[in-house]
């Protein structure tokens, strides 16, 4: 087994701040509750563990066998980076998220509930098109066309289904938008968003038209995701400014725990707040999930902000607390209640 841990000494936060911040906001993470929760990742089949608070590495463990510079996997945590990337063409004037979809998708301007739909509908997976999972298949023709004439199941706001369709849609807009400036959303993503991150070209998994899945797909070391989390933690910088950022952070009214590819955990303090297993929960067909007044764990800040890829895959941010966590495995039983748990008390 080859591990690499590092833990330092937490600091207290220093200096005034116009919010009041609780005994347990305004400490560091103690040390024990970090090597309890990093025993907890590695017995359920971690493969990384970084913890990052206020810029310094606390620990940064690879166990089970795996190392600081392997890839692995982040599956929908990919969402989030075209997500990222949305806010970005917003700022640079290609679309308004508000914007209806069939402003730039002619097949729908006149399409009955579709041509109400909006951009930020897409994003949120509250524009009631059908899942459409065959779209995570590698030998498809063309993702697009095929996710642009899927039928509405559920009217536009009212429901959160979550899966590939909606994003191939806004990846066909991102893709006419771009056409006049002779740049490939690929290209777009790269520039705006990897560059200034210090990551290169991704892994796309291009359909036989060149479509990338935008549902997942990208691989990433604990660091490079870190990288990512660190930019949410900067409000944006240096990618878009804070009140873009925000966006992510709001979750919409056919599911308040999700907004723009992160989770949420504000409904933690809620009267009638439930732990929900994200992961088990998206295993149910869609009519079937319940998210009202769900959260990740009731323990954490209500402020926490997850990206979640299947197998486990986890990216958590915590503003008040100026922390970010990667977390890496493969399919097992954890849980992000009981691990944000041993971390928060």
């Amino acid at each position: 087994m080859k591990r690499r841990t590092v833990l330092s000494k937490m600091a207290l936060l220093t200096g005034a701040s116009s919010l009041k911040l609780s005994a347990k906001e305004s400490s560091g993470l103690p040390a024990a509750r970090i090597q309890n929760a990093a025993a907890y990742s590695a017995q359920k089949s971690g493969k990384s563990l970084l913890v990052i608070q206020r810029g310094r590495t606390l620990l940064e463990d690879y166990p089970n066998g795996t190392s600081r510079d392997e890839l692995h996997k982040i599956y929908s945590g990919t969402k989030a980076f075209w997500c990222v990337l949305a806010l970005a063409a917003q700022e640079d004037g290609l679309f308004s998220l508000s914007d209806r979809v069939g402003e730039y998708i002619p097949e729908w301007k006149e399409d009955g509930a579709k041509s109400h739909i909006t951009i930020r509908q897409l994003l949120d997976f509250s524009c009631g098109l059908e899942p459409t999972f065959d779209l995570h298949e590698d030998n498809i023709s063309d993702r697009d066309a095929i996710a642009i004439h899927r039928p509405i199941v559920s009217s536009p706001g009212s429901s959160f289904i979550y899966g590939p369709c909606s994003l191939q849609v806004f990846h066909a807009i991102l893709k006419r938008r771009l056409a006049r400036k002779g740049e490939l959303p690929t290209h777009y993503l790269e520039r705006r968003v990897l560059a200034p991150l210090g990551l290169g070209p991704q892994r796309y998994v291009p359909d036989n038209s060149g479509n990338p899945l935008l549902a997942a797909g990208m691989v990433l070391t604990a660091r490079m995701w870190a990288a990512f989390g660190k930019m949410l933690l900067n409000g944006g910088r240096p990618l878009v400014s804070a009140p873009s950022l925000h966006e992510c952070s709001e979750g919409s009214s056919a599911n308040r725990s999700f907004a723009l590819g992160l989770w949420n955990n504000s409904n933690a303090n809620r009267s009638g707040a439930w732990e929900v297993d994200v992961e088990l929960m998206l295993h149910e067909k869609w009519p079937k999930q319940h998210w009202a007044k769900a959260c990740l764990c009731q323990s954490a800040p209500a402020d926490l902000l997850a990206s979640i890829g299947s197998g486990k895959q986890r990216l958590y941010i915590v503003p008040s607390q100026e922390l970010v966590i990667v977390r890496q495995g493969r399919e097992s039983s954890f849980s992000d209640a009981d691990f944000l748990r041993l971390l928060f008390g």
